[in-house]
């Protein structure tokens, strides 16, 4: 590609990666980051001089990080220690009722067995093969397409069989389709929470999202020092590629010439020339006038009813007692419809939420059990609409109770120090990522429509590329690595 000049706005995920794969190829890089460091969204706390993950915390499709660094002529294993988890996740809904899941499919069968009985072992497996089917039918034309649309999909779908093509379901909710599978209601809670993995409720979301079970199931790896360790390895991989990162550098305006991107402005007032511009940054931002009015229509914008998922997070170092923790673990909502209602239509944060937590100093199985005080990053989901009704400390308090309450009933406690906490609100999250209301993940995907209403990585203005986890293919960190590859290979084709 010559010495082509690129800015990459934004360090997170996806612009690490498209600036790596630029750097690689023999861009002139600049890498433009807000905050001090890299990772976006995965990002680290620090309390009591321990650092903490508060962000992302499961590592899954492995073979795409495979991928990258091995375009850019490395390893993945040469910068970033993974070990494979055996259990997957560690699931309660009360004292007496708990779930384990394991990466090895048979030992999962046989906990679901002893847990719901031998007819919903069977339909476990049932169902994890249709979650394989959805998977490997999507993967290609789908998830690695530059901007796939509904007819593309149908095309590229269609010579493998009208029976592929309907076995997708995208027109049935993922909470329908999963009460085709199990008559047990925790089995069914439990798979349909993996559409809050994209920032949705299993109620409105299509029940295409079964192949996020697939994905686990795949495997799940422990990333040794912490996921924040996999955007500090591929920044540094970048650099020693010829990437320049600026930290600090607030990216205010994306200017154009004859039309086209041809550098940014810093809040500053110093202008970056660049023959590209790639925008790792959340697509609401750009529609909301936040890289200015000359690129504000570069792509669509997303309405509030149309916003993901937000969330209340606590970084906490504390004592624990009672629950054995694994590294990941979900305390079920015992009013599941109600939590995504409070949500999404209440707009206001669950009474009685699901609380996820992450036990950063215990392997997947939950040993080592921390003699002191561990590292815990607890999660509820809420609403995002952290620009327009901040929560009020009462508000904040009640929903602590409410989460802590949860672990407390199904027999974890949590003996929390003020001190030692973060609390992370939907208005915490608007700051971190303007635009927004604290929506972590884009668009919703509610409705068969939604995963081709996110913009692609050619945005409406030319020489301006998108990436990020609102874009195609959407969130989580495989998704929006790939954003990042599909920018670059953008930049790349009009070199």
């Amino acid at each position: 590609m010559g010495a082509k000049r690129v800015v990459v706005v934004g360090a997170g995920m996806a612009g690490l990666v498209a600036g790596l794969e630029l750097a690689a190829r023999g861009g002139a890089v600049t890498m433009l980051e807000r905050a001090e460091a890299p990772g976006g969204k995965l990002r680290e706390v620090e309390i009591g001089g321990r650092r903490l993950d508060a962000g992302p915390s499961v590592f899954t499709m492995r073979h795409v990080f495979d991928e990258i660094f091995a375009a850019a002529g490395a390893s993945l294993d040469e910068h970033v220690r993974l070990a494979p988890a055996e259990l997957l996740a560690r699931h309660a809904w009360s004292e007496r009722e708990r779930l384990d899941l394991y990466a090895d499919l048979a030992r999962s069968e046989d906990a679901v067995g002893a847990f719901a009985g031998a007819a919903e072992a069977k339909r476990f497996r049932e169902f994890a093969e249709r979650a394989r089917r959805i998977y490997t039918t999507l993967e290609r034309p789908f998830m690695r397409a530059a901007r796939p649309s509904a007819l593309a999909l149908i095309r590229a779908v269609a010579p493998q069989g009208i029976g592929k093509l309907f076995a997708i379901t995208p027109f049935e909710t993922l909470w329908r389709a999963l009460g085709d599978h199990f008559r047990d209601p925790r089995l069914r809670q439990l798979f349909a929470r993996y559409s809050t993995y994209c920032g949705s409720s299993p109620f409105l979301a299509p029940a295409t999202l079964m192949l996020i079970a697939h994905v686990e199931l795949d495997g799940v790896w422990l990333v040794e020092g912490g996921m924040h360790r996999l955007a500090r390895a591929l920044a540094a991989l970048a650099a020693s590629r010829g990437a320049l990162f600026r930290y600090g550098a607030h990216v205010a305006e994306v200017v154009l010439a004859k039309g086209r991107a041809a550098g940014v402005v810093l809040a500053s007032g110093e202008r970056v020339e660049a023959d590209a511009v790639v925008l790792n940054a959340d697509s609401a931002a750009l529609a909301a006038g936040f890289f200015g009015s000359a690129v504000a229509k570069a792509a669509p914008g997303v309405s509030r009813k149309e916003r993901s998922l937000s969330a209340i997070t606590w970084s906490l170092l504390a004592r624990t007692e009672g629950f054995p923790l694994a590294r990941h673990t979900v305390f079920f909502s015992d009013a599941y419809a109600a939590e995504f209602d409070d949500i999404f239509i209440g707009q206001r944060v669950p009474a009685s939420p699901t609380v996820y937590v992450c036990a950063q100093d215990r392997d997947d199985r939950g040993l080592p059990a921390p003699s002191g005080e561990e590292r815990l990053f607890c999660l509820v989901n809420a609403p995002a609409n952290g620009d327009a009704r901040p929560l009020a400390p009462e508000e904040v308090e009640a929903a602590t109770q409410g989460a802590f309450g949860r672990l407390a009933r199904c027999g974890l406690h949590v003996a929390r120090r003020p001190e030692a906490t973060v609390v992370t609100t939907p208005a915490d999250f608007e700051r971190l990522y303007p635009g927004t209301g604290g929506a972590l993940y884009g668009r919703a995907s509610h409705g068969w429509r939604a995963s081709f209403d996110r913009p692609g990585s050619r945005s409406r203005v030319p020489g301006l590329y998108l990436a990020g986890g609102s874009t195609h293919p959407g969130a989580g960190l495989p998704m929006a690595a790939l954003s990042g590859r599909l920018a670059a290979a953008s930049v790349l084709a009009e070199a």
